[in-house]
C-alpha cells in the first residue's frame, strides 16, 4: 500500500491569547504564566470530546505556526539561546521556522466551560500567538512523558537572561489604571528573559525604546543599567 505524499489536518480550535505579537512569547511554555483557552469549533465544539480531561492537570497541544508558513525553511538556523550567530541543524532546534510548521507545547489544564454555546478548555503557562490554530491535545501522562535523565548539553552552556524589570512612575500609575489583575506578572515574567533580538542581549544600556502587546496594552520599555525600564502601558488604539 502507497503512503500518501501529504497529509490534510484541520484545527480543532484557535487558541484566545494575551500575546498580540510574536515579539516577546516566551520561547518556551511555562516560563511565563500567561492564561488562555483553546475554542473549540464544530465538529469539535462538542462535550464529549473534552470528557475525562479534567482528570490531567497537565496537556499537550499541538498547534501551526501560522504566521510563519509563507516564510519556508532551512536546514540550519540561527538560535537565539546561542547569540544568533552559530547555526544548527532545524531538528536540532525549537525553531518556528519548520518543514511542517508544526509546535507543541505543555499546558496547565485550568478546567473546560462553556460560553455562548462554544466550548473552551482554559490552560495555563502558554507560549502560543493569540489566534493560533491547535490540532490536536492529549492529555501529559508524567510517567511517560517526563523523563529524569534527560540532557540538553548546548542550551546548559547558555542559561536564559534574567533582568530585573522595573517601572517608571508613569507607567506605574497606567498598571494600576488597567483591569488584568495578572498584567504585572506578565510584563515581568516576560521581560525578564529579554526578548531582544540575540545580537543586543550584550548591552546593558541600549537607546532603542521597544514595543510589546500584551491583552489590549501597549507597553513601551527599554534596557537601562543592565535592567528592564518599563515606561508606558497605553490602550491600544
Amino acid at each position: 500500500m502507497s503512503e500518501p505524499s501529504a497529509f490534510g489536518l484541520t484545527p480543532i480550535g484557535h487558541i484566545a491569547s494575551p500575546f498580540k505579537q510574536k515579539f516577546a512569547i516566551p520561547r518556551q511554555p511555562a516560563l511565563a504564566n500567561a492564561r488562555g483557552c483553546v475554542r473549540l469549533t464544530p465538529p469539535f465544539n462538542d462535550a464529549n470530546c473534552l470528557r475525562g480531561i479534567e482528570t490531567y492537570s497537565h496537556l499537550w497541544l499541538l498547534f501551526i505556526f501560522h504566521e510563519n508558513l509563507d516564510q519556508g525553511w532551512s536546514p540550519t538556523v540561527r538560535a537565539p539561546r546561542l547569540g544568533g550567530n552559530s547555526r544548527i541543524g532545524v531538528f536540532a532546534s525549537r525553531s518556528t521556522f519548520r518543514p511542517n510548521g508544526i509546535g507543541m507545547s505543555v499546558v496547565k489544564n485550568l478546567g473546560v466551560e462553556q460560553l455562548n454555546g462554544q466550548w473552551q478548555l482554559n490552560v495555563g503557562g502558554i507560549d502560543l500567538l493569540d489566534g493560533t490554530p491547535v490540532i490536536h491535545i492529549k492529555p501529559y501522562l508524567p510517567y511517560s512523558d517526563s523523563v529524569a535523565d534527560a540532557e540538553a548539553h548546548l542550551l546548559d552552556e547558555h542559561p536564559l537572561p534574567a533582568r530585573e524589570v522595573h517601572f517608571t512612575e508613569q507607567a506605574t500609575a497606567q498598571l494600576n489604571a488597567q483591569p488584568h489583575t495578572d498584567l504585572q506578572a506578565l510584563i515581568i515574567q516576560c521581560l525578564s528573559q529579554d526578548p531582544r533580538p540575540a545580537y543586543r542581549q550584550s548591552q546593558d544600556n541600549d537607546p532603542k525604546t521597544y514595543q510589546v502587546i500584551f491583552y489590549d496594552r501597549d507597553i513601551q520599555w527599554r534596557v537601562e543599567n543592565g535592567k528592564v525600564l518599563v515606561t508606558s502601558l497605553q490602550p491600544v488604539s
